[in-house]
């Protein structure tokens, strides 16, 4: 038996009810530090299955405590590859040749700055939700988001929405793309952009510490988690990073969950390079920081 407490660092959801976490990250953090302070760093972490021990006798490289300097894709390549991985997670074709993508309130200035790449479309507040809308409806609009993502998509959901959504239209017949879906679920096909974005729409960073009733010291647990209706994507990610992949028989619905620092620091290594651009990524730093604090 165990009495957990679980800290989700704000997902970039919609509901007011997560924004509340992000308000106390700081704290949150500090007191762990505290705890660990005053208890002689007397935290355990898990470390209980054959993947695990691979995953913390695995070397890599340490992670440094100085944070490097946030970055944007800094050209077409990797923002195309950011902005797939972003309609992979949260963005859509819609039947009247539109793209859409869905941000909560707190990232409407990503929406604004993906519009000020793109250089088309317009950014809608959802009535009664705290969400915005970035919506392409014009011809070269979506032209030039296609040929930033093409061979990047990597759901069959997306990639057939503009097969036969965009594509099929009398209006782009003559358009002179190949349109092709990156289909390479290899671990170093994902050194790329792709992975920030749609962890950007489809991700969470949580906190947990568990005090088992037959243990004097508490357990701290990182973990990314991430849910998909399929687990193909899901697989690449475990390939990468360690974790482990569930299913929510009441959704009908998988989830990837990284269980161990070993498993975070190899998030961390991705997140450290490819930089996520909501507001994500500051849950990421707290729980960066964290990593930090109870690794040593």
């Amino acid at each position: 038996k165990y009495i957990s407490l679980l800290m989700l660092l704000y997902a970039g959801k919609t509901s007011v009810s997560s924004f509340k976490y992000s308000i106390k990250l700081y704290d949150i953090v500090k007191k762990l530090k505290q705890w660990s302070q005053s208890a002689g760093n007397a935290f355990i972490f898990k470390s209980e299955t054959s993947e695990t021990i691979r995953d913390n006798t695995e070397k890599i490289k340490n992670i440094s405590i100085h944070l490097p300097t946030h970055l944007r894709p800094l050209n077409d390549e990797q923002f195309g590859h950011y902005l797939a991985g972003l309609i992979d997670g949260d963005g859509h074709f819609s039947c009247q040749q539109q793209l859409v993508i869905v941000f909560s309130s707190p990232d409407v200035q990503l929406a604004y700055y993906i519009k000020s790449i793109i250089g088309f479309g317009n950014v809608r507040k959802v009535k009664d939700k705290n969400a915005y809308l970035y919506i392409i409806s014009n011809r070269e609009g979506i032209i030039k988001v296609l040929h930033l993502i093409n061979k990047k998509l990597r759901t069959d959901n997306k990639f057939n929405q503009v097969v036969n959504r965009i594509l099929i239209d009398s209006k782009y017949k003559d358009l002179n793309i190949n349109w092709k879906k990156n289909t390479e679920l290899r671990p170093e096909n994902l050194n790329n952009h792709w992975l920030a974005g749609f962890c950007d729409a489809d991700a969470s960073f949580q906190i947990k510490i568990v005090n088992k009733i037959n243990r004097p010291r508490p357990e701290v647990r990182l973990k990314l988690q991430i849910d998909q209706k399929s687990k193909d994507l899901l697989l690449l990610i475990k390939d990468i990073f360690g974790g482990y992949i569930g299913y929510r028989e009441s959704q009908n619905s998988y989830y990837y969950e990284s269980t161990d620092f070993g498993s975070a620091k190899k998030v961390i290594k991705y997140f450290d390079k490819y930089h996520l651009q909501s507001s994500k990524y500051r849950s990421y730093l707290k729980w960066r920081k964290a990593y930090i604090n109870y690794s040593k």
